[in-house]
């Protein structure tokens, strides 16, 4: 009977992690590598790289015997070069009849060069927790893997240079350390904005500090300098610290995508993402021949932030719709079907016009009623129908510029979003559901917790026949008034509440 090496591995399959059983063969026959099990091209092209490590390590490689790779299940696509190391430990296993129980308790997992050494791969934060939840002692990794796979500490993880030290480490795993970094939390350094530099522009900092505190998504429109930008790189520092499940979340799928690798720890501040105008919709969304996460699902738990929104092509725009609403996308292909969280607060900027050639209102860009209409039909009223809050940016006036009185910190105002957002948790822990914000609520929640006293419910009223507002609208605004009921500590919706929730409507105005 031929010998046959049992090597265990995984593969991914978006943020799924599949079990793959590497076996390694050989037999009589032509010689060369033969892989099985619905390999890609990579893990095909894996057969020259997998040789020239192996002599290059100093070991034999039998040049002269059929070496047949099966990689089981076998009807689960393998795509990537993470198999890398497990296929060459197999044949190295084969070649000089090795035995240990690491076999057994350990995940390998990793790609080899010419030279023989690991290099760092996608999805090893994934594997990690797999492996735990497997029952599996640990995981052999590349060493460059090793500090987000250190995140999970019922694991023993071993970072490994290359492959002879793979192969030191099955002979003899007791002259082994196991990976000790823990990645520690760090400050924000997603923006190095604070909302005390940005002067004037007090009603847009209101507007932020409650999209902040309820998770609210927000369309800022305003001229050129007026501030839009800088407000949105600052937005994160006013955002509650992430949870500890948050960043286990975010951090699987940055390292799904491979973007932890060069990162000395995991993703502890909430993402900041700002695509390009000129993103593609598979950029926006995630996808390829094998689906990969797109902006919308980096940013999940944090912040897109979309500037000049009219100039994305309104394919990308459309894809947004139904992860605003379920704060998950799925990719399908004809080859596999991958679904991705994308939870994010959607926070966009736009100029009053496109041309503001004959300025009539120097306080605001000078764009007429029609150059506006026309400018924001570029955006879907689907779309903009999903942004809670909208609100007109003006330009700053010079006496604000040269003042030397200093506005709000960032601290302050994010005091008050953590207590606005504590009372949120707390009102939606007995729902027994993933709401976390007023943002997230339907109709169905809007009315059992949005309920209005008498005064408040007929200045609602008349403001939607005044301004024949959607039913939609009318949601959009209880969820506000909700929100700054909150950041004011109050139990219930006042008149006020509705009152400053009104001014945050602007394109209601336009009736698009």
């Amino acid at each position: 009977m031929m010998m046959v090496s049992k090597i265990n591995s995984v593969v991914m399959n978006g943020l799924e992690v599949v079990a793959t059983e590497v076996e390694v063969g050989f037999s009589k026959g032509i010689p060369g590598v033969t892989i099985v099990g619905l390999p890609d091209n990579a893990v095909n092209e894996s057969k020259e790289r997998i040789k020239f490590a192996i002599k290059n390590s100093g070991f034999e490689y039998p040049v002269s015997t059929k070496i047949v790779v099966n990689l089981s299940p076998a009807d689960i696509k393998k795509e990537g070069s993470s198999l890398d190391l497990p296929i060459a430990v197999g044949i190295i296993k084969n070649m000089n009849f090795f035995q240990s129980e690491v076999f057994d308790d350990y995940l390998f997992y990793g790609e080899l060069n010419l030279n023989g050494r690991l290099n760092p791969v996608k999805g090893v934060l994934n594997l990690t927790i797999f492996a735990k939840e497997r029952g599996y002692k640990g995981v052999v990794i590349p060493y460059k893997n090793g500090s987000e796979a250190s995140f999970v500490k019922e694991v023993d993880v071993y970072a490994l240079k290359n492959l002879n030290e793979v192969i030191e480490f099955v002979l003899k795993p007791q002259d082994f350390e196991k990976f000790k970094y823990r990645a520690g939390k760090n400050v924000n350094k997603n923006s190095d904005r604070d909302f005390s530099e940005v002067k004037g522009q007090y009603l847009t900092k209101r507007v932020l500090e409650i999209a902040a505190a309820g998770f609210h998504n927000v369309l800022m429109i305003g001229p050129p300098g007026s501030g839009k930008s800088m407000l949105s790189k600052a937005l994160p520092t006013i955002l509650p610290d992430m949870t500890d499940e948050e960043i286990l979340q975010t951090s699987l799928i940055y390292s799904a995508a491979g973007l932890l690798n060069n990162r000395d720890n995991l993703v502890y501040t909430r993402p900041f993402r700002s695509p390009h105008h000129t993103i593609s919709d598979v950029g926006i969304s995630g996808g390829g021949k094998y689906p990969a996460p797109g902006e919308i699902s980096l940013a999940h738990n944090g912040l897109l932030f979309l500037d000049e929104l009219p100039y994305f092509k309104k394919s990308a725009l459309e894809v947004l719709r139904q992860p605003l609403e379920d704060g998950e996308i799925t990719i399908s292909r004809s080859l596999i079907s991958q679904t991705y969280p994308a939870k994010f607060m959607l926070v966009g900027a736009m100029n009053p016009c496109e041309d503001s050639v004959g300025i009539k209102d120097p306080d605001f860009g000078g764009c007429t009623m029609a150059q506006k209409r026309r400018y924001y039909s570029r955006i879907s009223k689907p779309l903009l129908d999903r942004i809670d809050l909208q609100i007109e940016v003006k330009k700053v006036h010079i006496d604000e510029i040269t003042s030397n009185t200093r506005s709000e910190s960032s601290a302050a105002i994010k005091e008050r979003v953590v207590k606005a957002r504590n009372i949120q948790l707390e009102r939606f822990q007995k729902l027994r559901n993933t709401l976390f914000a007023n943002g997230q609520m339907n109709n169905r929640e809007i009315k059992k917790f949005c309920v209005l006293d008498k005064e408040s419910e007929r200045l609602l009223k008349m403001a939607v026949e005044k301004l024949d507002l959607s039913a939609r609208s009318y949601f959009k605004i209880l969820k506000i008034s909700r929100t700054g009921a909150d950041l004011e500590g109050s139990e219930h919706i006042k008149a006020q509440h509705i009152q400053e929730a009104l001014q945050y409507r602007s394109l209601d105005f336009f009736n698009l």
